[in-house]
């Protein structure tokens, strides 16, 4: 008779395979972390927790997406037969079933758009303690990023920024923050977990910017699209956000100068050697040092500046009056890269390298497609 094995949800690699599922990772990942819980095999065992505790459960909170579904389970049942183990029954039918009732026509029509929960794992004091903490986030996001739906999709950066604030949550908890280029809304989902005192999301995409509020409605917070707005649901709400539309080449000095935030974040904007002009300009306007007693738009004038952190962050400072930016950015272009040092050199910003010095936990450990080595972490302010 085989041995039973008894595999613990919410400990590794239980929570990772769980974790890996809710996130959609690729079928060739969720395998891995399969033969690590039947070490070395996809036992009967494995497969009884993949049904009970993923599958199942996705069904039940209608969180399953057809196409991906089924091609988890033909490579999971490849997987077993070829190891000559017995696949589970409830394996067969449920993949016999999308093959009867979901042809190829049934699977072009599924939504564009795809809901994902985004883990973030962290152990509560050290691995030792075998006490895992986590933050779940829904996201709908687009799988479209090859078709130009850049703007719904969940960029490598953004998780980055994501772990940065989770990881050092004394350098953003009671700062204002403003994030350009916020596609999904993850950073700010983030922000808010932190406890920012202000946050500011903006995008030049209609489209995005609609996605990014349904987001940030999933995650219980209320979005606001101008400072003097109210909504039905702020009661409803844990914190509210404001999100603009903000087009970089379009966007007035004036409109920039109303807002004074401490924090300026941005993942993976710089891309596109056309558009860097243009975010040079934007992110020097918000980084521009303020006056005390000048306008601002809804933050109140303070100074916050602390050194005394024990998490790593000692030196990082914030203020009002020095605001910072932390930008992370796979450098897939090392001209497109170059362009954007020289425009911020042209405008007086000082940009450093912090990737070794400020270092993230890995929070997202389950993430085989999350290449953590290739982004790097670079502040940004005036000399």
């Amino acid at each position: 008779m085989a041995e039973e094995l008894r595999i613990d949800v919410s400990l590794p690699p239980g929570l990772h395979f769980l974790s890996a599922f809710l996130s959609m990772e690729p079928a060739d990942s969720l395998l891995s972390i399969a033969r690590d819980l039947g070490r070395g095999l996809v036992t009967e065992a494995v497969q009884k927790f993949i049904w009970d505790h993923c599958i199942t459960k996705a069904q039940e909170m209608n969180h399953f997406h057809v196409p991906y579904l089924k091609n988890f389970l033909k490579k999971l049942i490849s997987e077993v037969e070829l190891s000559q183990a017995e696949v589970l029954d409830e394996f067969y039918e449920l993949y016999a079933h999308y093959m009867v009732s979901w042809k190829d026509e049934n699977l072009r029509k599924e939504s564009a758009k795809i809901s994902k929960f985004v883990s973030f794992l962290f152990p509560d004091g050290s691995l030792s303690c075998q006490n895992f903490g986590k933050f779940v986030v829904p996201i709908q996001c687009s799988l479209n990023m090859l078709e130009g739906d850049t703007g719904c999709s969940i960029w490598p950066s953004s998780l980055y920024l994501s772990e940065l604030i989770l990881s050092f949550p004394d350098i953003f908890s009671t700062r204002e923050c403003f994030e350009v280029g916020s596609g999904v809304g993850l950073v700010g989902i983030c922000l808010a977990h932190v406890k920012a005192s202000k946050i500011v999301l903006s995008d030049g995409d209609p489209s995005t910017l609609a996605n990014m509020k349904v987001n940030l409605e999933l995650n219980g917070l209320c979005c606001l699209s101008s400072p003097t707005a109210t909504s039905e649901r702020t009661n409803e709400c844990t914190q509210t956000v404001e999100c603009i539309h903000l087009p970089w080449e379009s966007t007035s000095e004036t409109e920039l100068q109303a807002f004074a935030p401490h924090i300026v974040l941005g993942a993976d904007v710089i891309y596109d050697p056309i558009c860097l002009p243009d975010l040079v300009r934007v992110l020097s306007i918000l980084l521009r040092p303020k006056q005390i007693g000048s306008s601002t738009h809804s933050f109140p004038v303070t100074e916050h500046v602390d050194d005394q952190r024990n998490d790593g962050s000692r030196g990082f400072k914030t203020s009002r009056d020095h605001p910072i930016a932390y930008i992370a950015s796979v450098i897939r272009n090392i001209d497109t890269f170059n362009r954007f040092l020289s425009l911020v050199e042209q405008a007086n910003l000082s940009m450093c390298d912090v990737t070794d010095e400020l270092k993230p936990m890995n929070l997202l450990p389950y993430m085989y497609t999350y290449n953590r080595s290739s982004i790097r972490l670079f502040t940004l302010k005036f000399k």
